[in-house]
């Protein structure tokens, strides 16, 4: 009997969910199990050059479907030979700019389906078609999450204009861009203090402990802050070193490196927006900031009433993430296919 009445829902198409996105060689699904984000899709766009990203979303995409539930689907930028690869230039050689070719996101049109993306792109020189995908989920009013180099995603405006304004990416949407590094690049490290006036903000449930080998982002100028409409959760103080236990720098005053806020969108639907100017690969040994992240889209979601802080956020399986910089040789970052970064 019960045989057929499986066939009989074959036969009239009433099948278990399907992840949304289609398997492909050219990205990574990762369908969801139990948990609170079962039925929400949520879409990892991995492409920057100089933190690791092309493992930092995998490793997040499994954490969040396996342990909470969420479909999840990551996005790379790829070469001409459909590889992922970090080793792109982002600028055209001098004398050469008739060669330079533009990046390319296989995918980018499965954000019509996403319920919430997570962006870790840097400086890309995308083609008009791929930002329009970009655009069009952004002006949607779903939520949006930007990790570290976010913030200075795009080389170049997006396509977006509200009420004859340009949009900016950075400031407007995320509310800050990368102006400089507080401190020293590759020599300081961040140790995350919580905002103890948000203690309450569902992001932070059950985040204490924050440590990143990254260097603390300035995102506005010195003697401004934050844009009003931003709400800051963590703030970042630059520390001697790049151990945790190193001590803070107390010639650099704490800069903020996690913020809510909302985004206005041309319809007038308000989205909510997650940045964490913290997230390299290597940050996200962190397990604070693996929950912080992890908090931030049910937040984004609506979903801040399903947050459990003993829901694991562990990592699945081996992560041994590479080294962020631009030594690509030293390093041992080299163009790979897709699946290798599963």
């Amino acid at each position: 009997m019960k045989a057929i009445l499986l066939s009989t829902f074959l036969a009239f198409g009433l099948r278990v969910l399907a992840h949304p996105v289609p398997e492909n060689p050219q990205w990574l699904t990762y369908p969801g199990g139990n948990g609170p984000g079962k039925g929400k899709h949520l879409i990892l766009i991995a492409a920057d050059q100089e933190y690791r990203s092309e493992q930092a979303m995998p490793m997040m995409a499994k954490i969040l479907s396996m342990h909470h539930g969420f479909d999840c689907t990551v996005l790379f930028g790829v070469n001409e030979r459909g590889e992922v690869d970090p080793t792109l230039p982002v600028y055209p050689e001098k004398g050469k700019e008739a060669e330079f070719k533009p990046h390319h996101i296989p995918g980018l049109e499965h954000l019509a389906s996403a319920d919430l993306v997570i962006f870790f792109t840097r400086l890309l020189t995308l083609p008009k078609s791929e930002l329009e995908h970009i655009v069009k989920y952004v002006d949607s009013g779903r939520p949006i999450i930007a990790l570290r180099t976010a913030n200075h995603g795009f080389i170049g405006s997006l396509p977006y204009k509200i009420n004859g304004r340009q949009v900016r990416w950075g400031e407007d949407v995320l509310g800050g861009t990368f102006l400089n590094h507080h401190g020293e690049w590759m020599a300081d490290s961040t140790r995350g203090i919580i905002v103890q006036e948000q203690r309450g903000h569902p992001v932070l449930a059950g985040v204490t402990d924050i440590w990143g080998d990254t260097d603390v982002y300035r995102t506005y100028e010195e003697g401004k802050s934050l844009p009003e409409d931003c709400t800051a959760l963590v703030w970042g103080q630059p520390l001697l070193g790049r151990r945790p236990e190193d001590p803070p720098n107390e010639k650099l005053e704490p800069l903020p490196v996690a913020w809510v806020k909302p985004w206005q969108t041309s319809g007038g639907k308000t989205a909510r927006v997650f940045h964490s100017t913290m997230g390299s690969a290597s940050d996200l040994k962190s397990a604070g900031l693996r929950r912080l992240i992890i908090n931030a889209a049910y937040w984004g979601l609506g979903l801040e009433s399903a947050i459990n802080v003993t829901r694991s956020v562990e990592v699945v399986g081996d992560y041994q993430p590479l080294g962020s910089g631009f030594d690509y040789q030293r390093l041992g970052v080299v163009p790979k296919p897709v699946s290798a970064c599963k």
